[in-house]
């Protein structure tokens, strides 16, 4: 019995000793959307560099916001209106401060623009398709793509409003 016991605990040892290396592994993914299917290949590299930790300020993302000018003060009664749509509609994937289905919004605009941001609320689904950033975000959350919740650019601007208060 002790023989077995010991024998299972060194072949565990063996099998995660073997699972590891650094070499680029090439995945097939698949994004539906509604109708729409796309299949393409990836690359991974094994120390890929996340979108966190990616800044692309010029990136307006792909949707009806061209333009978006933040002032200096924040207003506050815009950010309660946005926390109150966060909490009613995004707080299923998304927590303010951590990762969770989705990526957390905290910072979010310290490594995208205002447009990207609210374009990405407003227009998820070509987002993914095209935008080189939410494809990757996609890949990143293991192909959870970002529910579209209808939102007017009324009320992604409030939840932007309030996403400034996260940093």
């Amino acid at each position: 019995m002790r023989f077995s016991i010991k024998s299972l605990w060194i072949l565990s040892i063996a099998v995660l000793v073997s699972c590891g290396g650094k070499e680029e592994k090439k995945e097939s993914d698949e994004i539906e959307l509604g109708n729409y299917s796309k299949k393409e290949e990836v690359t991974k590299p094994a120390s890929s560099t996340s979108t966190e930790s990616m800044v692309d300020m010029d990136n307006k993302g792909i949707g009806p916001v061209t333009n978006v000018e933040l002032p200096d003060e924040i207003d506050q009664e815009m950010v309660a209106k946005g926390k109150a749509i966060f909490d009613s509609k995004c707080l299923a994937c998304h927590k303010p401060d951590k990762k969770f289905i989705g990526p957390a919004p905290a910072g979010v605009l310290d490594r995208r623009s205002p447009e990207w941001v609210m374009n990405m609320m407003l227009n998820p689904e070509e987002m993914v398709l095209k935008d080189p950033i939410a494809k990757q975000l996609l890949i990143e959350h293991n192909g959870s793509p970002m529910a579209n919740q209808n939102l007017t650019q009324e009320e992604a601007r409030q939840i932007l409003e309030y996403f400034r208060t996260l940093e």
